[in-house]
Protein backbone atom coordinates (compact mmCIF):
# COMPACT_ATOMS: atom_id res chain seq x y z
CA UNK A 1 0.00 0.00 0.00
CA UNK A 2 1.56 3.30 -0.73
CA UNK A 3 2.33 5.56 2.13
CA UNK A 4 -0.09 7.93 1.38
CA UNK A 5 -3.20 5.77 0.96
CA UNK A 6 -4.84 6.61 3.74
CA UNK A 7 -8.58 5.83 2.29
CA UNK A 8 -10.15 3.16 3.38
CA UNK A 9 -13.63 1.95 2.31
CA UNK A 10 -15.64 3.36 5.39
CA UNK A 11 -13.32 6.83 4.85
CA UNK A 12 -14.33 6.96 1.66
CA UNK A 13 -17.99 6.79 2.65
CA UNK A 14 -17.77 11.08 3.63
CA UNK A 15 -16.12 12.02 0.52
CA UNK A 16 -17.95 13.68 -1.61
CA UNK A 17 -17.85 14.85 -5.22
CA UNK A 18 -14.90 17.35 -5.92
CA UNK A 19 -13.20 17.07 -2.11
CA UNK A 20 -9.82 15.87 -1.99
CA UNK A 21 -9.02 15.86 1.66
CA UNK A 22 -11.94 15.36 3.98
CA UNK A 23 -11.56 15.23 8.16
CA UNK A 24 -14.70 14.45 10.01
CA UNK A 25 -14.82 14.34 13.89
CA UNK A 26 -11.10 14.17 14.03
CA UNK A 27 -9.78 14.15 17.30
CA UNK A 28 -6.02 12.88 18.77
CA UNK A 29 -4.73 11.92 21.76
CA UNK A 30 -1.34 10.90 22.28
CA UNK A 31 -0.57 8.17 24.62
CA UNK A 32 1.06 11.24 27.44
CA UNK A 33 -2.40 12.07 28.15
CA UNK A 34 -2.64 15.07 25.49
CA UNK A 35 -5.23 16.04 23.50
CA UNK A 36 -3.71 17.61 20.62
CA UNK A 37 -7.14 18.07 18.35
CA UNK A 38 -11.17 17.37 19.29
CA UNK A 39 -13.78 17.10 16.92
CA UNK A 40 -12.22 19.23 13.94
CA UNK A 41 -14.23 18.43 10.11
CA UNK A 42 -12.49 20.25 7.36
CA UNK A 43 -13.13 19.77 3.48
CA UNK A 44 -10.14 20.23 1.27
CA UNK A 45 -11.88 20.86 -2.06
CA UNK A 46 -9.65 19.83 -5.29
CA UNK A 47 -7.67 22.88 -6.32
CA UNK A 48 -7.73 24.70 -3.43
CA UNK A 49 -4.54 25.99 -1.44
CA UNK A 50 -5.79 25.91 1.99
CA UNK A 51 -3.18 27.38 4.70
CA UNK A 52 -3.90 26.25 8.67
CA UNK A 53 -2.30 28.79 11.05
CA UNK A 54 -3.13 28.48 15.11
CA UNK A 55 -1.80 29.08 18.52
CA UNK A 56 1.92 26.94 18.84
CA UNK A 57 0.39 23.09 19.82
CA UNK A 58 -2.80 23.24 18.78
CA UNK A 59 -2.29 20.08 16.54
CA UNK A 60 -1.47 21.51 12.76
CA UNK A 61 1.29 19.69 12.36
CA UNK A 62 -0.98 16.54 13.24
CA UNK A 63 -3.98 17.24 10.92
CA UNK A 64 -1.12 17.68 8.30
CA UNK A 65 -0.07 14.08 9.24
CA UNK A 66 -3.06 12.41 9.77
CA UNK A 67 -4.16 13.87 5.83
CA UNK A 68 -0.46 11.96 4.66
CA UNK A 69 -1.09 8.69 6.95
CA UNK A 70 1.67 9.36 9.02
CA UNK A 71 -0.69 9.47 12.38
CA UNK A 72 -4.49 7.89 12.85
CA UNK A 73 -7.11 9.85 14.60
CA UNK A 74 -8.57 8.83 18.08
CA UNK A 75 -11.87 8.83 17.12
CA UNK A 76 -13.09 10.45 13.08
CA UNK A 77 -11.64 9.85 10.00
CA UNK A 78 -9.11 11.14 7.69
CA UNK A 79 -9.55 10.56 3.89
CA UNK A 80 -8.11 11.26 0.61
CA UNK A 81 -9.18 10.99 -2.60
CA UNK A 82 -6.02 10.08 -3.88
CA UNK A 83 -2.85 8.25 -4.06
CA UNK A 84 -0.64 10.74 -5.93
CA UNK A 85 0.50 12.94 -2.42
CA UNK A 86 3.66 14.46 -1.78
CA UNK A 87 4.79 15.73 1.75
CA UNK A 88 6.95 18.52 2.61
CA UNK A 89 8.77 18.53 5.52
CA UNK A 90 9.72 21.14 8.10
CA UNK A 91 13.50 20.42 7.24
CA UNK A 92 14.98 19.83 4.08
CA UNK A 93 15.77 16.55 5.11
CA UNK A 94 18.09 15.78 1.94
CA UNK A 95 20.47 12.54 1.65
CA UNK A 96 24.10 14.29 2.09
CA UNK A 97 26.17 11.72 0.17
CA UNK A 98 24.06 12.54 -3.24
CA UNK A 99 24.36 15.30 -5.36
CA UNK A 100 21.15 17.95 -5.75
CA UNK A 101 20.11 15.85 -8.96
CA UNK A 102 20.28 12.70 -7.01
CA UNK A 103 18.69 13.88 -3.93
CA UNK A 104 15.74 15.19 -6.49
CA UNK A 105 15.27 12.01 -8.38
CA UNK A 106 14.81 10.05 -5.36
CA UNK A 107 10.79 9.67 -5.07
CA UNK A 108 11.12 8.75 -8.94
CA UNK A 109 13.51 6.00 -8.10
CA UNK A 110 11.87 4.80 -5.34
CA UNK A 111 8.64 4.71 -7.59
CA UNK A 112 10.24 2.84 -9.91
CA UNK A 113 10.34 5.41 -12.94
CA UNK A 114 12.59 4.24 -15.76
CA UNK A 115 15.93 5.81 -15.36
CA UNK A 116 15.31 8.06 -18.62
CA UNK A 117 11.97 9.48 -16.88
CA UNK A 118 13.90 10.60 -13.50
CA UNK A 119 16.05 11.95 -15.51
CA UNK A 120 13.52 14.13 -17.42
CA UNK A 121 11.36 14.70 -14.76
CA UNK A 122 14.35 15.61 -12.06
CA UNK A 123 15.98 18.32 -14.59
CA UNK A 124 12.05 19.78 -15.29
CA UNK A 125 11.26 20.58 -11.36
CA UNK A 126 15.16 21.29 -10.55
CA UNK A 127 14.56 24.17 -13.76
CA UNK A 128 10.70 24.89 -12.21
CA UNK A 129 12.53 25.89 -8.70
CA UNK A 130 15.22 27.58 -10.15
CA UNK A 131 17.97 24.91 -9.10
CA UNK A 132 19.31 24.66 -13.17
CA UNK A 133 23.52 24.58 -12.58
CA UNK A 134 23.51 23.23 -9.26
CA UNK A 135 22.40 19.68 -9.87
CA UNK A 136 25.88 18.44 -9.63
CA UNK A 137 26.42 20.26 -6.10
CA UNK A 138 26.02 18.56 -2.22
CA UNK A 139 23.65 19.70 0.28
CA UNK A 140 26.63 21.11 2.01
CA UNK A 141 27.43 23.81 -0.72
CA UNK A 142 23.52 24.87 -0.46
CA UNK A 143 21.59 27.85 1.15
CA UNK A 144 19.33 27.37 3.08
CA UNK A 145 16.70 28.56 0.42
CA UNK A 146 18.23 26.00 -2.10
CA UNK A 147 18.24 23.34 0.05
CA UNK A 148 14.27 23.99 0.09
CA UNK A 149 14.10 24.41 -3.67
CA UNK A 150 15.72 21.13 -4.04
CA UNK A 151 13.30 19.34 -1.37
CA UNK A 152 10.40 20.90 -3.33
CA UNK A 153 11.45 19.77 -6.61
CA UNK A 154 12.12 16.31 -4.95
CA UNK A 155 8.19 16.44 -4.45
CA UNK A 156 7.52 17.73 -7.87
CA UNK A 157 9.37 14.76 -9.80
CA UNK A 158 6.23 12.29 -8.48
CA UNK A 159 3.96 15.23 -10.17
CA UNK A 160 1.37 14.89 -7.06
CA UNK A 161 -2.19 16.01 -6.92
CA UNK A 162 -2.23 17.09 -4.10
CA UNK A 163 1.08 18.80 -1.91
CA UNK A 164 1.24 18.89 2.33
CA UNK A 165 3.32 20.97 3.71
CA UNK A 166 4.52 21.19 7.41
CA UNK A 167 6.19 24.89 8.01
CA UNK A 168 8.89 24.31 4.87
CA UNK A 169 9.71 28.15 4.73
CA UNK A 170 10.00 28.63 8.79
CA UNK A 171 13.23 28.30 8.89
CA UNK A 172 14.63 30.91 6.50
CA UNK A 173 15.44 34.72 6.56
CA UNK A 174 12.74 36.85 5.97
CA UNK A 175 13.84 37.62 2.26
CA UNK A 176 14.58 33.85 0.82
CA UNK A 177 11.71 33.33 3.03
CA UNK A 178 9.32 35.91 0.67
CA UNK A 179 11.45 34.13 -2.65
CA UNK A 180 10.11 30.72 -1.91
CA UNK A 181 6.46 31.85 -0.86
CA UNK A 182 6.62 33.68 -4.58
CA UNK A 183 7.89 30.63 -5.95
CA UNK A 184 5.60 28.07 -4.31
CA UNK A 185 2.75 30.41 -5.35
CA UNK A 186 4.11 30.30 -9.02
CA UNK A 187 4.21 26.51 -9.01
CA UNK A 188 0.78 26.25 -7.70
CA UNK A 189 -0.71 28.92 -10.37
CA UNK A 190 1.27 26.31 -12.98
CA UNK A 191 0.67 22.96 -11.95
CA UNK A 192 -3.09 23.23 -10.31
CA UNK A 193 -2.42 21.13 -7.70
CA UNK A 194 -4.25 21.30 -4.31
CA UNK A 195 -2.39 22.14 -1.19
CA UNK A 196 -2.56 22.24 2.33
CA UNK A 197 0.12 24.23 3.99
CA UNK A 198 1.01 24.84 7.76
CA UNK A 199 2.38 28.24 8.57
CA UNK A 200 3.05 30.50 11.96
CA UNK A 201 3.00 33.59 9.70
CA UNK A 202 -0.43 34.99 9.22
CA UNK A 203 0.80 37.16 5.64
CA UNK A 204 2.33 33.90 4.38
CA UNK A 205 -1.20 32.42 4.77
CA UNK A 206 -2.78 35.49 3.29
CA UNK A 207 -0.32 35.39 0.39
CA UNK A 208 -0.62 32.31 -0.76
CA UNK A 209 -4.01 30.51 0.14
CA UNK A 210 -7.40 30.68 -1.06
CA UNK A 211 -8.46 29.73 1.96
CA UNK A 212 -7.00 30.14 5.90
CA UNK A 213 -8.03 27.81 8.51
CA UNK A 214 -7.69 29.15 12.18
CA UNK A 215 -7.79 26.92 14.81
CA UNK A 216 -7.93 27.15 18.54
CA UNK A 217 -5.39 26.56 21.12
CA UNK A 218 -5.09 22.98 22.62
CA UNK A 219 -7.10 20.99 22.11
CA UNK A 220 -7.35 22.28 18.48
CA UNK A 221 -10.43 23.02 17.13
CA UNK A 222 -11.32 25.16 13.66
CA UNK A 223 -12.63 28.45 14.65
CA UNK A 224 -12.60 30.05 11.21
CA UNK A 225 -12.76 29.42 7.76
CA UNK A 226 -11.71 32.52 5.92
CA UNK A 227 -11.71 32.74 1.48
CA UNK A 228 -9.00 35.31 0.20
CA UNK A 229 -10.15 35.72 -3.07
CA UNK A 230 -7.02 37.37 -5.14
CA UNK A 231 -6.32 36.16 -8.09
CA UNK A 232 -3.09 33.87 -9.20
CA UNK A 233 -0.40 34.42 -9.57
CA UNK A 234 0.04 37.14 -6.55
CA UNK A 235 2.36 39.76 -7.41
CA UNK A 236 4.62 40.39 -4.23
CA UNK A 237 3.61 44.06 -3.81
CA UNK A 238 -0.07 42.54 -3.09
CA UNK A 239 0.90 42.66 0.28
CA UNK A 240 0.91 46.18 0.63
CA UNK A 241 -2.78 46.19 -0.77
CA UNK A 242 -5.63 47.74 2.19
CA UNK A 243 -7.49 44.56 1.25
CA UNK A 244 -4.12 42.29 1.80
CA UNK A 245 -3.77 43.76 5.12
CA UNK A 246 -7.18 43.83 6.48
CA UNK A 247 -7.30 40.15 5.71
CA UNK A 248 -4.39 40.04 8.14
CA UNK A 249 -5.47 41.75 11.00
CA UNK A 250 -8.70 40.07 11.12
CA UNK A 251 -6.81 36.57 10.88
CA UNK A 252 -4.51 37.97 13.74
CA UNK A 253 -7.81 39.53 15.67
CA UNK A 254 -9.40 36.02 15.07
CA UNK A 255 -5.87 34.30 16.92
CA UNK A 256 -5.88 36.20 19.52
CA UNK A 257 -9.22 35.49 20.40
CA UNK A 258 -8.31 31.65 19.95
CA UNK A 259 -5.51 31.49 22.50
Amino acid sequence: MNLFDTMNDADARHLTKGIVISAAGVTKQFGSGTRALDGVDVDVADGDFVAVVGPSGCGKSTLLRMAAGLEQPTDGSVALATDSVGFIFQEPTLLPWRSVRANVELCAEIARLPKAERRVRAQRAIDAVGLSGFEGQRPRMLSGGMKMRASLARTLTSEPQVMLLDEPFGALDEMTRLDMQAELQRLYADRGFTAMFITHSVSEAVFLANRVIVMSARPGRIVADIRIDFPYPRDPDLRYDNRFTEHVADISETLRGAR
